[in-house]
């Protein structure tokens, strides 16, 4: 057998933080959540902030930070949440304060398809079929009073 043996490094913490994109600091919330595990900030900072260059400033990203007891780290991207992109498309500041009942705004299916192709890039979607992102994308738009037609003109 010639496969070498991966070695699992014991895990000291997971880390789930909510940053703007390209804004990764070293000053709150990143600062004291890695420091207390002893990890560089600096470099996260900079490995975070070439991530996610490609996206809008202040766009909330969501990461989970995997610290090891060497003192190391990993990280993975999420894209922007849901709500986050549903209220973007509308042009709201906040969701219903009564959905089903109160409707704030209205979109597309076509944005619905946009966002869920966005979304089919994350880890935890990546297996899942457009057609039941975008259900899943319809649910959590009708949770918020956001009406989803057809086409704007209904």
């Amino acid at each position: 057998m010639a496969a070498a043996k991966e070695i699992r490094r014991p895990i000291a913490a997971t880390i789930r933080l909510t940053v703007p994109a390209g804004a990764a600091r070293p000053a709150p919330p990143v600062g004291p959540a890695l420091g207390q595990y002893r990890l560089n900030l600096m470099a996260f900072c900079k490995d975070f902030n070439a991530r996610t260059q490609k996206y809008k400033p202040d766009t909330p990203m969501a990461v989970t930070i995997t610290a090891y007891k060497d003192n190391t780290f990993e990280f993975i991207v999420k894209s922007p949440s849901v709500t986050w992109f549903l209220k973007k498309a509308a042009g709201i500041e906040s969701g219903s304060g009564r959905p089903g009942h109160l409707v704030t705004s209205s979109i597309t299916l076509r944005h619905v398809y946009e966002i869920a192709k966005l979304k089919q890039s994350d880890p935890y979607c990546q297996f899942m079929s457009v057609e039941s992102i975008c259900k899943s994308i319809i649910g959590t738009a009708n949770s918020m009073g956001i009406k989803v037609v057809r086409d704007l003109e209904e």
